[in-house]
């Protein structure tokens, strides 16, 4: 099925059209993983100070200032990742490619409810609660994994070598 779908996908004009732009699946890895850096760093600097790491401001606050990043990094990783398999179908029939976007798709959801925790914890944001910081772990866990994923082939093919 998995590869039935990746040659389908490789023979659409637009894929084709793609691989023939030399410089264009560069130009999306580059954003891909500019994007990428971009949602760790914003769930770190939430994280930071959920843990009581950085004491400044509320967790509230840092989370409503990084938060609006984060979002629009995982928009435009999305988006790239999209096209990018668009120009690299085979990554539909990598057991890798696969764990990444399960590890994203939790990661998405355990990002968006820290800041549903931190409001409903009643202290105003200034000091999370235990279960908020287990899911600040539990976020950065999954982004790093699904970082990690996404060069899954390059790591086995480092561990290898």
């Amino acid at each position: 099925m998995m590869a039935e779908l990746s040659q389908w996908v490789g023979s659409l004009p637009i894929s084709v059209a793609m691989r023939r732009i030399t410089w264009l699946v560069p130009m999306l890895q580059t954003l891909h993983i500019l994007s990428i850096g971009i949602v760790l760093s914003s769930v770190i600097m939430i994280d930071l100070r959920v843990w009581g790491a950085s004491r400044s401001g509320t967790a509230i606050a840092r989370s409503e200032r990084f938060m609006p990043w984060m979002w629009a990094a995982l928009a435009v990783a999305a988006l790239t990742g999209i096209a990018l398999m668009l120009g690299a179908p085979r990554s539909f029939r990598d057991i890798v490619f696969v764990a990444k976007v399960y590890l994203m798709a939790a990661a998405t959801i355990a990002t968006a409810a820290l800041p549903i925790m931190l409001r409903r914890n009643g202290c105003g944001g200034r000091e999370a609660g235990v279960p908020a910081r287990v899911v600040g772990v539990v976020a950065l866990l999954l982004w790093l994994g699904a970082t990690l994923a996404g060069r899954g082939r390059w790591i086995a093919g480092m561990l290898a070598g």
